[in-house]
C-alpha cells in the first residue's frame, strides 16, 4: 500500500490524496460504507459501485463467528466470497468483543468471550486476530486493541492503553512473521487509544507512530463525549503526515467535515445505513425524518439536487409509505440515498481542498446539512 498527499488546504489541516492497494486506488478523504458481515445492509455490491464506493469495511469478529474462517478460506478470501473487487478494510473486532460479547474476560493473552450467536466461548489473541484477517484477505487490517468504555477512569484508561501497546508489539511481530507471496499486499494499522485524557492520547499516538506502519487509526472516540474534535486534534498533531489517518466509527456529516479539517483521511460509520433503515435521511437540504406525517402527500423527489437513481426517481410520499409499513424496499432506498449523500459530500470536500476553498465551504455546508427539515 502506498499513500500520496496531492493537495493541502491552506486554511486548515485538510488534505486530499491517493491510497494505492492491490485491489484499486482510493481517493482521500474517503468514507467507507460498513459491510460488517460481508454485506452493506440492504444493498447489492453493484449498487455500491453505482454510487461510487471506493472501499468498504468488514468486521473480523462477525466474520469469524459467521460464516467462519473455513468458509472464507475455501472461497479464497472475502473479495471473492462477496463479489467485491475493490479494497476492503477489516476492523480487528476489538470493539465488538467489548460491546457485544457476553461474559468476557480480558487478560494479558487476549480476551475470552462468549459468542452472542450460540454461547460458544472463544479467545481472541493479537496473533489469532492477525490469522483471521489473513484468511479474510483484507487489504488493510487493524491490530487488536482494548476499546475502553466511556466514561472510564484515568487508571483504567491507562491500563487498557498499555495493554493495547503490548498487544501491538505481538501483532506486528506475528504480522511480519506470516507474510508470504499470497498475502504480501496486506498492511497493518495500529490504533491509538487513551480515552479522553490528553496525556494518554499523546503517549499512545507517539508509540503508534513509532511502530512505523503504513497507516494509523484513532479509536475510542465515536461515543458522544463532546471531546471528539479535541481528542482528534491532539492525535493528528502527532501521527505522521505522510501516512493516512483513519478515524474509526465517525460520524455525522458535520463530524466528518470537521475532522477532515483536523487532518483525518479515512472514515467509517454505521450512521448513514442504520439511520436510513429507521427513516432518518441526510439530504442536501438538511436532515429529514421521513416517518413524519407531513411527507404523506409530498410527491416531490427525495433529493433532486443530490442526483442518483433512488434520490430522484422515488418520492418522499412513497418512501414515507414504505418505511411506515416496514417494507424492505424502504430500507434499501433510504440506505442507498444516505450513502449517496455521504459519498457526494466526500467528493465535494476533495474538490474544495484541491481548490483551496475547503474551510469556507465547510462552515456553510454544515449549516445546511444539519438543519432539520
Amino acid at each position: 500500500m502506498q499513500f500520496t498527499v496531492q493537495y493541502q488546504d491552506t486554511f486548515s489541516k485538510a488534505r486530499s490524496g491517493i491510497i494505492t492497494t492491490k485491489h484499486g486506488t482510493v481517493h482521500t478523504p474517503v468514507f467507507m460504507p460498513v459491510g460488517t458481515a460481508a454485506t452493506v445492509k440492504a444493498m447489492h455490491q453493484r449498487e455500491l459501485n453505482d454510487i461510487g464506493a471506493q472501499i468498504i469495511l468488514a468486521n473480523t469478529y462477525h466474520l469469524y463467528l459467521r460464516p467462519g474462517v473455513r468458509v472464507l478460506e475455501r472461497a479464497s478470501g472475502l473479495h471473492r466470497f462477496m463479489g467485491w473487487d475493490k479494497p476492503i478494510l477489516t476492523d480487528s473486532g476489538g470493539y465488538q468483543v467489548y460491546s457485544l460479547a457476553r461474559k468476557k474476560d480480558i487478560h494479558e493473552q487476549g480476551v475470552t468471550f462468549q459468542s452472542y450467536v450460540d454461547g460458544t466461548r472463544y479467545t481472541f489473541t493479537p496473533e489469532h486476530v492477525i490469522n483471521v484477517q489473513r484468511s479474510i484477505g483484507s487489504d488493510i487490517m487493524m491490530s487488536f486493541d482494548e476499546c475502553t468504555p466511556l466514561p472510564c477512569s484515568y487508571t483504567y484508561a491507562k491500563s487498557a492503553m498499555e495493554r493495547t501497546h503490548r498487544w501491538l508489539q505481538r501483532s506486528c511481530a506475528h504480522f511480519d512473521a506470516t507474510v508470504n507471496e499470497h498475502n504480501s499486499y496486506q498492511v497493518l494499522f495500529p490504533i491509538v487509544q487513551g480515552s479522553v485524557y490528553k496525556e494518554l492520547r499523546t503517549q499512545s499516538a507517539e508509540i503508534i507512530a513509532a511502530a512505523n506502519r503504513p497507516g494509523n487509526a484513532i479509536g475510542g472516540v465515536c461515543h458522544p463525549t463532546g471531546q471528539l474534535y479535541e481528542v482528534t486534534e491532539w492525535v493528528c498533531d502527532i501521527l505522521p503526515a505522510e501516512k493516512p489517518r483513519y478515524l474509526m466509527g465517525v460520524g455525522t456529516p458535520e463530524d466528518v467535515l470537521n475532522c477532515i479539517a483536523l487532518g483525518v483521511d479515512m472514515f467509517d460509520c454505521v450512521m448513514p445505513t442504520r439511520n436510513g433503515r429507521n427513516g432518518m435521511l441526510f439530504t442536501t437540504q438538511g436532515i429529514m425524518n421521513i416517518k413524519n406525517t407531513k411527507f404523506r402527500y409530498d410527491f416531490t423527489p427525495i433529493d433532486e439536487r443530490l442526483g442518483g437513481y433512488v434520490s430522484t426517481h422515488y418520492s418522499k410520499a412513497y418512501l414515507h409509505h414504505l418505511i411506515r409499513t416496514q417494507e424492505r424496499l424502504g430500507a434499501q432506498i433510504a440506505t442507498i440515498h444516505n450513502l449517496t449523500l455521504y459519498l457526494w459530500l466526500i467528493k465535494q470536500a476533495q474538490k474544495h481542498i484541491q481548490h483551496n476553498s475547503f474551510s469556507s465551504w465547510k462552515d456553510k455546508i454544515i449549516d445546511v446539512l444539519m438543519h432539520r427539515i
